[in-house]
């Protein structure tokens, strides 16, 4: 494959700006606005023609999947950096408020934008899989280190963390979220 090749295929750095401008103006619209949200005003808050977004993002659901799929793509990033600098109890504490985070984002915009939009969304960005990876990388750690009890499943950590935040979703307590969280963690602790 030649240079010029090579460099055709690459992205051009003005295009990237565009994408990420456009996502963080629908990010802001759709959680703000939701599905009332102007692709017009995403376009000019991003500083970008309306042409430029649908050459992006041809329908309003791939806009939605995109901004999903972006802001999962930065929690699940976390993660070696998380390992690097806590013991793995605590990265699995501080990616699980991370996660909290970015599930109480997305169920205000699921509440404003169609609720299959976000479905269609999670499903086209495997989260499951992907969260569960995320996880089972931290669990690894863990019970390497003596920290975590071996054999742990990631998934049947995933389905409690989505069970708490299921359960939680319109508590009172604002601090319920946390101690469940805690629990959760407590109880892979090993020797117990």
């Amino acid at each position: 494959m030649s240079d010029v090749t090579r460099a055709a295929r690459r992205p051009r750095a003005d295009a990237a700006r565009n994408r990420a401008a456009i996502l963080d103006a629908a990010r802001t619209a759709f959680t703000a606005a939701g599905e009332d949200a102007s692709l017009e005003a995403i376009a000019r808050s991003a500083g970008v023609g309306i042409g430029t977004l649908y050459r992006n993002f041809p329908t309003r659901e791939e806009l939605v999947a995109a901004v999903y799929a972006s802001e999962l793509d930065a929690v699940l990033a976390t993660v070696p950096d998380l390992l690097a600098r806590h013991t793995p109890d605590a990265a699995l504490r501080a990616f699980l408020d991370t996660y909290a985070g970015f599930i109480a984002t997305k169920r205000g915009m699921a509440e404003s934008v169609r609720a299959g939009a976000i479905r269609s969304a999670a499903e086209s960005a495997d989260t499951r899989r992907r969260v569960n990876e995320a996880v089972g990388l931290i669990l690894a750690a863990g019970a390497e280190q003596g920290v975590f009890r071996e054999g742990m499943a990631a998934d049947d950590v995933t389905a409690a963390m989505i069970g708490v935040f299921l359960t939680t979703a319109n508590s009172a307590d604002p601090g319920q979220t946390g101690r469940l969280l805690d629990l959760l963690v407590r109880g892979l602790a090993a020797g117990e």
